[in-house]
């Protein structure tokens, strides 16, 4: 099921971070607490997760990126569609690093031990470390 609606972007305090507050009830919808999704703002996908992060709501955050694509800031209003994700996340590895950690058994069994958001991030630091 997709779920559609419009939010306002709201900022949080003394952070470049954003996200929306999901309008319905999520533990009903979804029977669970923390839910991957599929989204799209504005038409531009995004795969992560709806969370409660102590603020009496669910909601999923606007990576910096997706706000400079669509051109919003916070207190922008966008259009939102969330799909319950059921597919495995993966990262494919850059050739040289998939080499190197291949020839150290205990940095692949390290590596592989980690959650998706984990390997995503050291993804990130290592391919920005190549530009």
């Amino acid at each position: 099921m997709i779920y559609e609606f419009e939010a306002i972007i709201q900022k949080v305090p003394d952070k470049d971070a954003t996200f929306i507050e999901i309008p319905f009830d999520v533990e009903t919808e979804f029977n669970a607490k923390r839910i991957k999704v599929k989204a799209k703002f504005d038409g531009v996908k995004y795969r992560g997760s709806i969370v409660n992060m102590g603020l009496g709501c669910y909601i999923i955050g606007i990576t910096k990126a997706i706000r400079k694509e669509i051109g919003k800031e916070a207190l922008d209003k966008v259009f939102v569609e969330i799909e319950k994700d059921e597919e495995e996340r993966v990262i494919e590895l850059p050739g040289d690093f998939k080499n190197a950690i291949n020839e150290n058994e205990e940095a692949m069994k390290f590596y592989e031990s980690l959650p998706y958001s984990s390997k995503k991030k050291y993804y990130q630091w290592i391919t920005g470390a190549k530009k």
